[in-house]
C-alpha cells in the first residue's frame, strides 16, 4: 500500500511536512519539550551537535552525549501538537518516505517529555521533579484512533471518571507510561502518580477569570481522587497523546515534570531556570 501526497505530506525536500526532518536527522532517543528555547538549553550538555533546523515551532537539534545520540524537538503547546509530531517521528523510521510505502521491519523510538507542570498535592513542593504513571487524558485526540486500553487503565479511568463527575460531553481516556523508561527516570528525587493532561490552560485545569467554569471543584476533586494506591499528582497539556498514540505505533513514551506551581497551596514558581537544567541533567544521565 502506498500513502498519498494528500495523506502523507511531504516538503520539496522529501521531508515530512511540519517538522521539517529527514531520517537521518533523529535518533531513536527523543526527547519533547514544548518550550522552543528549551531545545538549546538541552543541546547545551551536549559534546557535539550534528543536526540543528526550524521550521515554525517545530526546533529540532540532534548531537552526543557521553556517548548517546540524541534528538530533542519542541512541539509548542497541546496535544493538538502532539499529534502532529507523534505520526511524522513514526513516518520518519517506519515509513519508506521515496516509495511512500510502511518499512517491513519497524523501529521503537524512546520518547521522553520533558516539560512544566502544575501540582496538585499540597505536599509535594514548587520544583519537584514529577514522573507520570499514567496520563488521563481531557483532550479527544486518542478517539480519533483505533487504540486498545488495558483491562488496568480502563478501571482506573472509570474511577476517576466517576470520582469527578464529568459532564457527558468530556470523555477522557486513561493511559500508562512505559515501565522501561519509567524505571529509568525513577529515584528518591521523583514524585510518581497520574497525570492529568488538559485541552487548555485556563478552564480546562479548573482556572475561572471572565466565564464561569462548569466543573464545580474540579482541582478539590483531582487532589482528594485515590483508588487502589493511585492518586493525581499533577496537570499538564501533552502527555495522554503521546502515551496514547505512541504506545499504538509501538514506541515507548514517559513524562517528567518540573512542577512550578502548586494549585491547592496557590504558589508558582518565582523562576525556575537553574531548576529545569538539574531535571534535565536528571534525564540525560538516566536515558
Amino acid at each position: 500500500m502506498q500513502f498519498p501526497p494528500s495523506e502523507l505530506v511531504l516538503n520539496d525536500k522529501n521531508q515530512v511536512y511540519h517538522l521539517g526532518l529527514s531520517p537521518e536527522n533523529i535518533s531513536t532517543k527523543v526527547i519533547l519539550v514544548g518550550d522552543q528555547d528549551r531545545v538549546s538549553m538541552i543541546s547545551d550538555f551536549f559534546e557535539s551537535i550534528e543536526h540543528q533546523s526550524q521550521h515554525r515551532e517545530f526546533v529540532c537539534h540532534t548531537g552526543m552525549y557521553q556517548g548517546k545520540r540524541i534528538t530533542v524537538i519542541s512541539t509548542g503547546i497541546g496535544t493538538d501538537n502532539i499529534d502532529i509530531t507523534l505520526n511524522e517521528l513514526d513516518a520518519l523510521v517506519n515509513i519508506d518516505l521515496i516509495k511512500r510505502e510502511e518499512k517491513i521491519d519497524k523501529t521503537a523510538l524512546s520518547i521522553i517529555r520533558i516539560g512544566t507542570c502544575g501540582i496538585l498535592q499540597a505536599e509535594i513542593p514548587v520544583h519537584s521533579y514529577i514522573l507520570s504513571t499514567h496520563a488521563f487524558g481531557l483532550d479527544n485526540v486518542a478517539h480519533f484512533y483505533a487504540i486498545a486500553f488495558s483491562t488496568e487503565e480502563e478501571e482506573l479511568k472509570n474511577a476517576l471518571q466517576n470520582h469527578l463527575n464529568l459532564p457527558s460531553t468530556i470523555q477522557p481516556y486513561l493511559i500508562s507510561a512505559s515501565p522501561r523508561l519509567t524505571s529509568l527516570l525513577d529515584s528518591v528525587e521523583t514524585h510518581n502518580g497520574i497525570t492529568v493532561t488538559s485541552s487548555g490552560f485556563y478552564g480546562p485545569q479548573g482556572r475561572q477569570l471572565r466565564i464561569k467554569n462548569i466543573i464545580e471543584g474540579m482541582n478539590e476533586k483531582l487532589t482528594s481522587f485515590s483508588f487502589k494506591n493511585q492518586f493525581v499528582s499533577n496537570f499538564e497539556m501533552e502527555s495522554s497523546a503521546i502515551f496514547a498514540l505512541g504506545r499504538a505505533m509501538g514506541h515507548e513514551c514517559a513524562t517528567i515534570c518540573l512542577g512550578v506551581a502548586n494549585r491547592p497551596n496557590m504558589q508558582f514558581s518565582k523562576g525556575y531556570t537553574e531548576e529545569m537544567k538539574g531535571l534535565i541533567k536528571y534525564v540525560l544521565d538516566r536515558i
